[in-house]
């Protein structure tokens, strides 16, 4: 049997991103390819989205609702209800508009007579000044018809998700559905409790659409790739769906979530909805397991697979040792069966670096694989999408981009690299240069002393718009103590030079590491207003820190001074534990401080306010001299 023989169907489940592709399904797809296998992708979460939200969609949701007992109907699905005919013919037009359809339509979109407004639009009276002047003038000023009108179709679409959530199901979200489900669970019984209840109207649709994706491509093999928690739910209901009505399909379970959670995996349930998973980076393993379905492999020569024996029932794990597939090996990613034409740019916050997360067609492309770096203490060094580091020239980076812009037709990438090694982002900046390669891209890194000015400058002439890393706590005891290899005054510097080139800089932010205490806190948050008020940053985001088992402090919790939490005995995820830190100090209380206060730094609100006054309740003075960051960026740069 030649390999083409196989039909291979790659598939994204919900919930993931609605405003461009979610990687995986590219890669394996352009991979599958190059190795003459006939591949092909769909985008079911995509579809979920575009099919719930449509004329079709609203009028099932309110049928659901007209169902209901009247104490069960809420608020806002109230609110729903009386203008539900607003919404029938409002959605058509503003999907099209936030697919760039109809853009004139922003000129209707921006009277606020539009669309019917829910609790969502709330948000806006925050900007209204006692005058009554227009709310999002400071974002957009007279010109920005475009933004401003997508910002409103954002608000609206976010009523509705409201709407399905109270309604329809409580764990729907556009981005993680039904999270808790699968988030380290120790047990598949939540999982399996809600796949065995009977299907409300989401699953529904994700049912019909599930089947007519395996109508148009008839696949022998079927892969889903689940990326996060968020995703499980919905990749088990599709493979449900696939088993029920297809059975002879071979049903494949991959991605981030199964390479962090699943690593000890025993439950033979989840083995009713899938043959085979794999861990780690898929090439290899995908490439074993084709040869095992075409008879040319036996089942003890797969690799990092997991599956269901026949006899015993057991699970069992094989791990035939073969080399991976090298990074320059791996191929170019194809979007071809995707319908970008289709995806939605979203504008959740009038910042301007965090709409880049949802607004806009970006390919993604990683510039290298693994992390260069791999020492960070809070971070998963120990698995293979970290420790195992390879890069490829630049030159043939190039060529991945050229002919992914020749592809999709559009320009804008993310590099989706844990951290983009300085050099690897300075040899591709000269390449794009050379070829004038016009393109936008922006990525993750680590803020270390090489990203002198220079290299900035260089950056934002190949294209460069935004970088994103982690300064995680602002802290120089932390930050060492995390390994992290930098200071809060280095990376005052780098962020400046970024910023002074016209790049938008993003800040990783986090509270509740092990040891720091309520003046740490307080601290961090000084330093993080000196860099927004001395514009070395442009947006953040404030993380809890969650400990887990295969990062250095879950692995060596005695050398951060903290006690690890017994884990209960687990047969399906491990990921996160537990653990007692004698510091004591109450995260909770202050990440509600910490949040808000980032959101009106991002907004340059209060960057002149005692950072004291953002808590509720009494900490102590900050010991961060006021002109800390100033004073900094007055050093030499590449300082330590």
């Amino acid at each position: 049997m030649q390999p083409a023989a196989l039909r291979v169907l790659a598939l994204i489940p919900p919930m993931t991103q609605l405003n461009t592709p979610y990687p995986s399904t590219a890669y394996l797809t352009g991979f599958l390819r190059a190795r003459g296998f006939e591949a092909h992708q769909a985008d079911l979460a995509l579809e979920l989205v575009l099919s719930l939200l449509s004329p079709d969609g609203l009028r099932a949701v309110m049928r659901q609702i007209e169902s209901l007992a009247p104490e069960a109907v809420s608020v806002r699905v109230s609110q729903f209800m009386a203008q539900h005919g607003r919404y029938l013919s409002t959605i058509g037009p503003v999907i099209a508009f936030l697919q760039g359809r109809d853009p004139t339509l922003a000129h209707r979109i921006v009277t606020r007579r539009y669309l019917p407004e829910g609790s969502r639009f709330a948000s806006l009276d925050v900007y209204v000044s006692e005058e009554g002047e227009d709310p999002l003038g400071w974002a957009f000023g007279a010109l920005g018809l475009q933004e401003r009108a997508k910002h409103l179709a954002t608000l609206y679409l976010n009523d509705l998700a409201d709407v399905l959530r109270e309604a329809i199901d409580p764990r729907f979200e556009f981005v993680r559905y039904a999270e808790s489900l699968a988030a380290s669970q120790p047990t598949f019984d939540p999982l399996a409790e809600a796949l065995s209840a009977p299907k409300n109207l989401v699953d529904e649709y994700l049912q019909a659409i599930t089947l007519a994706a395996i109508k148009r491509h008839a696949p022998t093999v079927v892969l889903i790739s689940v990326p996060f928690p968020g995703t499980v739910y919905a990749a088990f209901r599709i493979a449900q769906t696939i088993k029920a009505h297809h059975p002879q399909i071979v049903t494949v379970l991959g991605g981030g979530f199964v390479n962090t959670e699943l690593r000890q995996l025993s439950e033979p349930r989840v083995f009713d909805y899938f043959d085979f998973i794999t861990l780690d980076a898929g090439e290899r393993p995908l490439l074993a397991l084709l040869e095992h379905i075409q008879g040319k492999r036996s089942r003890q020569r797969l690799v990092r697979t997991y599956l269901r024996e026949a006899h015993s029932g057991l699970v069992q794990y094989m791990h035939w040792p073969e080399p991976d597939i090298a990074f320059t090996d791996v191929g170019t990613p194809t979007w071809d069966g995707l319908p970008l034409d289709r995806y939605l740019s979203l504008l959740d916050m009038l910042n301007p670096m965090n709409r880049l997360w949802s607004d806009g067609r970006w390919n993604k492309l990683t510039v290298a694989q693994g992390c260069y770096w791999k020492q960070c203490s809070f971070c998963d060094v120990s698995l293979d999408y970290i420790s195992r580091y390879e890069g490829a020239s630049a030159a043939l980076l190039a060529d991945r981009i050229d002919a992914i812009v020749a592809e999709t037709g559009q320009t804008g990438f993310h590099f989706v690299d844990e951290a983009a090694p300085p050099k690897a982002l300075k040899a591709l900046a000269q390449e794009l240069i050379a070829r004038q390669t016009g393109i936008a891209w922006w990525g993750n890194i680590r803020f270390e002393k090489s990203f002198r000015p220079e290299l900035c400058e260089l950056l934002a002439q190949s294209g460069c718009v935004a970088v994103s890393g982690g300064l995680e706590v602002a802290s120089d005891r932390l930050l060492s103590l995390m390994k992290k290899g930098v200071s809060v005054a280095q990376v005052a510097r780098v962020t400046r030079a970024f910023s002074d080139a016209g790049i938008l800089v993003h800040a990783y932010l986090m509270y509740g590491f092990p040891s720091q205490t309520v003046q740490d806190t307080v601290d961090a948050l000084e330093y993080v207003r000196q860099l927004f008020e001395q514009g070395c940053i442009r947006s953040g985001f404030f993380h809890r820190f969650v400990c887990t088992v295969h990062s250095p402090v879950g692995l060596n919790p005695q050398d951060y001074g903290v006690a690890l939490q017994p884990l209960p005995p687990v047969s399906f995820a491990r990921n996160d534990v537990g653990f007692d830190d004698p510091v004591g100090t109450d995260h909770d209380a202050l990440g509600a401080a910490l949040r808000k206060a980032l959101y009106n730094y991002m907004h340059g609100i209060g960057l002149e306010e005692d950072v004291r006054s953002w808590f509720d309740f009494s900490v102590p003075r900050t010991t961060v001299k006021r002109r800390f960051i100033e004073r900094a960026l007055q050093q030499p740069a590449g300082s330590a």
